[in-house]
């Protein structure tokens, strides 16, 4: 019964209520046949990783605003300081693609990014910094891919290079088409 009670401890406190656990899993150590078959502990399961967020940002000039759409980084498969990725509505109807860091570069770094898709093919850019160096601008041709054969990859692992600094990540693509075709339907709105 300890291993019992030390499960719901830390259960309960992942889930902010370990007082009531606590008390539920004392209550049912003595008294077996009351509590048989009850649930100690209700798992509340994470978002679903298939979520693109949608965004829009004011631009420098008045009435200037942008569309993106940004995808998280798996955390179990990715570097702490990898974020995810960004396909955002560029000027004259250019979209583009960056990877999103936690850890900036400094802003005139020309770091290399290396892109392996699950389904196979690897290629690598030489990419450009934005955000201040938190974001990675990958070249136009990058933003083909987005639109087309990235919408049916499961999922994209990524290096960015810069000196002797290296960041890793993966990202799902799941649910790209929908979120793309939505940008697109807001890009010049």
């Amino acid at each position: 019964m300890p291993g019992l009670l030390l499960f719901a401890f830390l259960a309960g406190s992942l889930l902010g209520g370990a007082d009531r656990l606590l008390e539920r899993a004392a209550s049912c150590a003595g008294a077996r046949s009351s509590c048989q078959g009850a649930a100690i502990v209700a798992v509340a399961t994470p978002a679903p990783s298939s979520v693109w967020k949608f965004s829009r940002t004011q631009g420098a000039k008045d009435g200037e605003s942008f569309a993106a759409i940004t995808k998280t980084a798996d955390t179990t498969q990715s570097d702490p300081d990898f974020a995810g990725l960004i396909v955002r509505c560029a000027p004259k109807g250019k979209i583009d693609v960056l990877v999103a860091l936690i850890r900036p570069f400094p802003p005139r770094s020309r770091p290399k990014v290396t892109i392996a898709a699950s389904g196979g093919g690897t290629l690598t850019f030489d990419a450009s910094m934005a955000a201040a160096g938190a974001a990675v601008l990958l070249p136009d041709e990058v933003s083909a891919f987005a639109a087309g054969k990235w919408q049916t990859t499961p999922s994209l692992s990524v290096v960015v290079r810069e000196s002797d600094s290296e960041i890793k990540g993966t990202v799902a693509l799941n649910g790209l088409r929908e979120a793309y075709h939505s940008l697109l339907a807001n890009c010049s709105q």
